[in-house]
């Protein structure tokens, strides 16, 4: 007689067909009833379906199936499919208002060029070597990605608190660290499609000069200024409490370190006390160092080696928030509880 075993009911159920040939008595002596099970029997076939609940040791002694500790992460590994769903839902929230996130702020920085290159570029002015506007261009565009870098980490996460969909960021399997890596890549996609907007209007103005004599700067603090603002931007978010919270540190903070930074002239034409108070602003380095890439020149030093001192300075200071940003998240402040 031959037995086969269904796995759905996990029944040995005999088969009167396969046995009239092999077997020597006859068919209707041939038993059909099925066989008396025990529940030890059940747990042991029932062990190896994937919803069960119990797990066998290798002496075949039931036992419950172990599940990870509370709060003990099941993805131990960087979840690199979380990660780039949300830098692609964020790149697509922005990129759905195009007009307003990329042309927009565009569009206004290349107003500054012009009314500052009307009234002080007349005369054929020059600073640094070069007339006014090509001086003036590459601090309009590194200063344009900064602030949108500012304003797409600090909103996206402010509007989920606000609204109450914060737990669409907090809820999926991603790290602390995960998070912030795709919040902040978002905000510097979006700071460097400005730049290259801003980049293919200045081109259009004449006198302008946007030839590049160090690449490495352009690359370097184009994107450590743009990162430098997403971080702050997004510990901005996860402080405020509402809009107008997040509006006063764009008006009262990133604005005047901003404007305040070198863009439109050389600290080395200011009183000492002011020149100090510049050298102690970050803005100043990141502006003057991209600068350096197009000009070749800078008012950070005399040399090349403190362009590169700044380079560093940059980097390091970007490691440290980029350290503090991560244990805010961690411990759940202002978004738990």
């Amino acid at each position: 007689m031959v037995s086969f075993s269904i796995r759905s009911s996990v029944q040995l159920i005999p088969n009167p067909s396969f046995a009239r040939g092999d077997s020597e008595e006859s068919p209707e002596k041939v038993p059909c009833r099925l066989p008396r099970k025990t529940a030890a029997d059940s747990r042991r076939f029932m062990a190896d379906q994937t919803n069960s609940t119990e797990m066998l040791t290798p002496a075949g002694i039931p036992q419950p199936r172990q599940f990870p500790t509370k709060g003990e992460p099941v993805i131990h590994q960087v979840n690199w499919v979380g990660l780039k769903t949300l830098y692609m839902k964020e790149v697509r929230r922005f990129f759905k208002v195009q007009t307003q996130t990329i042309w927009a702020p565009a569009i206004t920085t290349l107003l500054f060029l012009v009314i500052f290159t009307v009234a002080l570029g007349r005369g054929g002015r020059e600073i640094l070597g070069v007339n006014f506007a090509t001086f003036v261009a590459p601090g309009l565009i590194v200063m344009g990605m900064m602030q949108n870098a500012f304003a797409n980490a600090s909103f996206s996460f402010l509007s989920g608190k606000i609204q109450g969909t914060i737990i669409d960021f907090l809820m999926p399997p991603l790290s602390e660290g995960e998070l912030m890596l795709a919040m902040v890549a978002a905000a510097v996609t979006r700071a460097v499609l400005v730049g290259l907007a801003l980049c293919a209007a200045m081109l259009l103005w004449p006198g302008v000069d946007l030839s590049v004599a160090h690449p490495w700067a352009v690359v370097w603090f184009g994107l450590m200024g743009s990162v430098f603002l997403a971080l702050l931007g997004f510990i901005s978010s996860i402080w405020a409490e509402k809009f107008d919270h997040n509006a006063a540190v764009t008006n009262f903070v990133i604005a005047p370190l901003s404007l305040l930074s070198g863009t439109f002239y050389v600290i080395d034409r200011l009183a000492p006390a002011f020149q100090a108070v510049s050298r102690a602003n970050p803005f100043f380095y990141i502006i003057s160092g991209f600068r350096f890439g197009f000009l070749g020149q800078s008012d950070i030093g005399d040399t090349n080696m403190a362009v590169l001192h700044s380079a560093i300075g940059i980097g390091v200071v970007n490691a440290v928030l980029a350290f503090v940003v991560y244990r805010v998240l961690r411990s759940g402040w202002k978004l738990k509880g």
